[in-house]
């Protein structure tokens, strides 16, 4: 039985670890090959290197569109084509607002925000000659509710959402799909670095009574990636186990 994804190419980014390399894992189990790109090129490698001759690991640093564009052609030119793009990298700088640098800021914005964008152009160009495509961007439910010490977090979670819609206004016409997903808690190295009650009190507010994996993340992801979601567009998948409803 053919997977989900048979036959169709994907980049992730911040896929040297956490969610971005379970979406790779989930990937490659559904039929595709994937560029897993990350800014610690060794750390991709290794991780790429699991997938056999199904995955490359890329060096990229996601704030650079020039960085970007090189790696889309580079899926090109190994795989012979690209079908999806998810935005994943991310990065905290965790502070309240009146202790916060500005290089904080710019660098969770950079990343995140600016970096989805970049990746977003990258690939418009060639989405839309070949119309057909589809970009997942990954907020968060802090882009939702908002998290006291993220403003910055927040602020470019929230902002990915309406880079998503209105990126699928603009694609749509060209058959390309853009949605985002939206993780509550994941057990991720990113969380588990909390101090352990203040992860324990975000789980409690969690009505299905636990923290999310990886994978469930990648779940989602795949779902959109796939056929089974031909009609889904500028759509926000909550995936937080009910936790902010």
């Amino acid at each position: 039985m053919a997977g989900l994804l048979e036959h169709k190419v994907a980049i992730v980014t911040g896929a040297g670890q956490g969610i971005g390399l379970a979406i790779a894992e989930r990937f490659v189990a559904e039929g595709a090959r994937v560029v897993l790109a990350d800014v610690n090129a060794e750390q991709v490698s290794e991780a790429a290197r699991q997938f056999g001759e199904a995955a490359i690991g890329v060096a990229c640093n996601v704030m650079k569109l020039e960085e970007q564009e090189q790696m889309v052609a580079k899926a090109v030119e190994h795989f012979g084509r690209l079908d999806i793009l998810v935005n994943n990298a991310g990065v905290t700088r965790d502070g309240y607002i009146g202790k916060m640098t500005e290089d904080a800021f710019d660098a969770v914005v950079g990343v995140s925000l600016k970096g989805a964008w970049a990746g977003t152009k990258a690939v418009s160009g060639l989405f839309r000659e070949q119309k057909s495509g589809c970009i997942v961007n990954m907020s968060s439910l802090s882009g939702k509710i908002g998290n006291p010490g993220q403003t910055n977090y927040s602020a470019a979670k929230a902002g990915m959402i309406g880079l998503t819609k209105a990126s699928a206004k603009e694609f749509g016409s060209a058959n390309v799909r853009v949605n985002a997903v939206m993780p509550g808690l994941v057990r991720s190295a990113m969380t588990l670095a909390m101090k352990s009650e203040i992860f324990a009190a975000k789980e409690a507010e969690v009505p299905l009574g636990r923290a999310g994996e990886p994978s469930e993340i990648a779940g989602a992801v795949l779902f959109l990636c796939s056929d089974l979601a031909s009609y889904v567009n500028g759509a926000v998948i909550e995936v937080t186990g009910g936790r902010g409803i």
